[in-house]
């Protein structure tokens, strides 16, 4: 599975949930059984390295203002989330968090930044596939720490500071 049809297997589902994380976690898991295990693998590959890579001091931020605050879990099922929300969302939101002001059409923290569950779809489909446990990816784990310099997370100003454009639509 290449990266167009990793993301074509995001949007397509997130499309038929209308954006709503549990049942886009539901249709994913339908649609990775329609593929051959060795499909699934890739489909989580593909999911992890994002996962990982989403793992930014930089994002984080963006997260609490999302969010109205982001622990480490919290933070964890944001970045499935995000990858949940497609490519150009997904992309624009690790290159520049801020730029998530103009890249979420809306944003309503009752439904919208919780992906837990997007996060298992592939362990799910390969296990109901096989009978087996997801085996080992192959993706070097996330560091210990998020990539880049810590910061006060609960510091209003600074967070109103370092994302204006998000703290302007969606922030305190």
């Amino acid at each position: 599975m290449d990266e167009t049809e990793f993301w074509e297997i995001v949007d397509t589902t997130r499309e038929a949930a209308e954006g709503d994380p549990e049942d886009h976690a539901e249709l994913l898991v339908e649609r990775l059984l329609e593929l051959d295990p060795d499909s699934v693998l890739d489909f989580a590959r593909h999911f992890e390295a994002r996962y990982n890579r989403a793992y930014t001091w930089e994002l984080r931020g963006a997260a609490a203002v999302l969010l109205g605050g982001a622990g480490d879990d919290a933070f964890d099922y944001f970045r499935c989330w995000l990858i949940g929300q497609g490519r150009e969302v997904f992309e624009g939101g690790v290159h520049e968090p801020d730029s998530l002001a103009e890249l979420l059409d809306g944003f309503d923290e009752e439904i919208d930044g919780d992906g837990e569950e997007l996060g298992y779809a592939a362990d799910e489909a390969y296990e109901q596939l096989t009978g087996a446990d997801t085996p080992d990816l192959g993706i070097a784990p996330q560091p210990p720490e998020p990539e880049g310099v810590s910061f006060d997370l609960a510091d209003t100003s600074a967070l109103a500071e370092r994302y204006p454009r998000l703290w302007e639509r969606f922030g305190g």
